[in-house]
């Protein structure tokens, strides 16, 4: 995603999956056919630049991967203290499960995003 309007949209009605490293939050967006990726990765939360590099790559590379199932979805990701301690393997599987669940909500006709 690319301007503040776009992440405003997400943040005003999302549906969340939160665990302890991430929070993650979506919405639909009828005129986009592709699923849009915006990340928010505070130097609060992650004080060392190369820690929060680390941690967008392996968002976006896991993103990546999951594109077809989040199809029509925009994204948020956040990040919550100490992620930094984590290894790659534990917070792409923590990523997987969000992805996971955000594609069955997105794909229930009961539930709208």
């Amino acid at each position: 995603m690319l301007s503040a309007g776009d992440y405003k949209k997400v943040f005003a009605r999302p549906v969340r999956s939160s665990d302890r490293y991430f929070t993650v939050l979506a919405r639909r967006d009828e005129k986009q056919e592709l699923a849009r990726l915006g990340l928010a990765v505070a130097k609060k939360h992650v004080r060392r630049a190369v820690d929060r590099n680390r941690i967008k790559r392996l968002v976006r590379e896991s993103f990546r991967r999951q594109q077809d199932l989040l199809r029509g979805l925009d994204i948020v990701v956040l990040v919550k203290p100490g992620i930094e301690k984590a290894d790659n393997p534990a917070l792409f599987a923590s990523l997987q499960q969000h992805w996971q669940r955000l594609g069955r909500q997105a794909s229930s006709p009961e539930h709208t995003l």
